[in-house]
C-alpha cells in the first residue's frame, strides 16, 4: 500500500469519524496551586465542533484521491 492510498483512507475515515462523533472533547489544565501539602488544580473542558461540511468534503476528497491519484501512474 502506498502513501497516496493510506492518505486517502485516512481522509476517509476521519470524514467517517467526523459525520458519526460530530465533534471531541478534551481536558485542558488551566491552574495549579501549591499550599503547603495540599495541591489545587483546576480543569477546564474544552468541545470542538466539527461541521459537517468538512466530513463531506474529507471524505469526497479521500475519494478523489483513491480514484485519480493511482491513474497518474
Amino acid at each position: 500500500m502506498n502513501v497516496i492510498k493510506i492518505v486517502a483512507a485516512g481522509l476517509i475515515i476521519s470524514g467517517v469519524l467526523g459525520l458519526a462523533y460530530g465533534g471531541f472533547t478534551y481536558t485542558k489544565e488551566k491552574h495549579e496551586a501549591n499550599v503547603g501539602p495540599m495541591q489545587l488544580s483546576l480543569n477546564d473542558r474544552e468541545t470542538v465542533e466539527i461541521p459537517v461540511w468538512v466530513s463531506v468534503a474529507a471524505i469526497v476528497a479521500g475519494g478523489a484521491i483513491l480514484l485519480f491519484g493511482s491513474k497518474n501512474r
